[in-house]
């Protein structure tokens, strides 16, 4: 069962729109498929409907419940959220914004949320967490908790920045923490195949990452803007789109990585 994180510290460069795509393409291919939203803002858990808050439980809840030793079963089952698109969800809310706190002050605060999705580990074919945009320690414990990272990258000199940071943060974790880590795949997202911008990025993030690119790339496309609007997924949404289209691509692409061993 691949436990992938979906990361970026760098905000805007589609790493929500990439992990809720992915999951309902990996839903339609048979898989069964959990996200968890580990951004405060919640923009996984909005996107697929499940309005934060309103639940019974939340990510944040299994995160204080098992920095502070007593994560209950019963706990980590209420939590889950069936969405409509077909993945199940473990939702985030603003109340997210205080795991820093509580991770700080916990003892094995690196591998909090590791013991939180091992109680998912046997249920499910692929577990997606979806990062928030920085490397605190919530990121950190992201890279903990996973077998192996989807890195989306915009086509734009912008999303360049900080790749070094997220590269030596990755090989730190790698060694202190969680030495299986590893990239699977970096997924070029916003692409414009017209454009001369878009060609000079991806030359360069191919020749820093190589054969770990997909060769997959998601097109910009309003589809993929519309439909969190929605509560929805582009792939369920709008399926005949451009960026549907493409994500459906990507997860047989993903599909085949795990089953090389990219896990």
């Amino acid at each position: 069962m691949p436990v992938w994180g979906v990361v970026n510290q760098k905000g805007g460069v589609g790493k929500t729109t990439t992990t809720l795509n992915l999951a309902v393409a990996l839903h339609g291919l048979g898989a069964r498929v959990l996200v968890v939203d580990c951004d405060p803002q919640g923009n996984a858990t909005t996107g697929l409907g499940v309005r934060p808050g309103l639940g019974s439980g939340s990510l944040f809840d299994l995160i204080r419940a098992s920095a502070e030793g007593d994560l209950e079963a019963d706990e980590v089952r209420r939590c889950v959220v069936t969405t409509q698109d077909g993945p199940d969800l473990l939702p985030a809310n603003l109340d997210l914004a205080g795991a820093e706190t509580v991770l700080l002050n916990a003892i094995g605060k690196e591998t909090v949320l590791r013991e939180v999705i091992g109680r998912f580990r046997g249920q499910y074919d692929w577990i997606l967490l979806d990062a928030p945009p920085s490397l605190g320690i919530l990121t950190i414990n992201i890279l903990a908790a996973s077998d192996a990272l989807c890195v989306p990258m915009q086509c734009e000199y912008y999303a360049l920045e900080g790749l070094s940071q997220l590269i030596k943060t990755v090989e730190l974790v790698r060694r202190r923490i969680h030495p299986p880590l590893t990239i699977a795949t970096v997924v070029l997202t916003m692409h414009d195949p017209r454009s001369r911008l878009t060609a000079e990025v991806e030359a360069e993030v191919r020749k820093f990452f190589g054969d770990k690119v997909a060769e997959t790339r998601i097109p910009r496309n309003v589809r993929l803007s519309e439909a969190p609007g929605h509560g929805k997924s582009a792939v369920a949404l709008f399926p005949q789109s451009k960026g549907a289209e493409a994500y459906a691509e990507f997860a047989q692409e993903v599909v085949a990585l795990a089953a090389s061993g990219a896990r």
